[in-house]
């Protein structure tokens, strides 16, 4: 019997993030083998070239913005985020897999709460993980991806920070949660 969890990852897990996770399924019954199946967004070239635009100094931005468009090969930079992504779920299930889970994934092109309900739904998924940095505003106004996971698939969503050991989060004393 299996035990289907459906992870979506923002970026490639660290070792500690793989363990954390894989450590939440430890006490299930030995005849369950829990089946983590990982959702990693391909990160988005036209994000990733406006981002590099605007770090150049606005001078040089204003002074020539289709001298600078036109030396950008948008398909080339797509090609390389598709790979990039490639290589991280390679690591995020080689990670999963060396802390003793079992782990297939795949990359999504697609909002990734409307890939995450789809697979939930196509493999009977029990629960979600959701691991993320954190989204400080979008998480207060409830349009972050735990929050629409929430209202969109009927099984329980877990919101995981990265980098982050569950003690550190609930204590507040990691990076997610601020005293000030």
């Amino acid at each position: 019997m299996t035990y289907d969890v459906v992870l979506l990852v923002e970026k490639v897990l660290t070792e500690q993030d793989a363990r954390q996770v894989t450590g939440l399924h430890e006490e299930l019954e030995t005849d369950q083998r829990v089946t983590y199946h990982v959702l990693m967004p391909v990160e988005d070239a036209a994000a990733r070239v406006e981002a590099a635009m605007g770090s150049l100094a606005a001078g040089e931005v204003m002074a020539s913005p289709a001298l600078v468009m036109s030396e950008v090969d948008l398909a080339k930079v797509r090609q390389e985020c598709v790979e990039r992504s490639q290589q991280d779920l390679a690591t995020t299930i080689r990670l999963i897999k060396e802390a003793g889970g079992h782990a297939e994934g795949r990359l999504v092109h697609e909002h990734p709460i409307d890939a995450l309900a789809q697979v939930v739904a196509e493999i009977d998924g029990r629960e979600a993980i959701i691991l993320t940095r954190p989204h400080v505003v979008a998480e207060f106004f409830h349009v972050d991806w735990t929050s629409r996971a929430r209202r969109k698939i009927g099984v329980p969503v877990l919101h995981l920070l990265e980098h982050e050991t569950i003690e550190e989060q609930s204590a507040g004393g990691g990076e997610g949660v601020s005293g000030a």
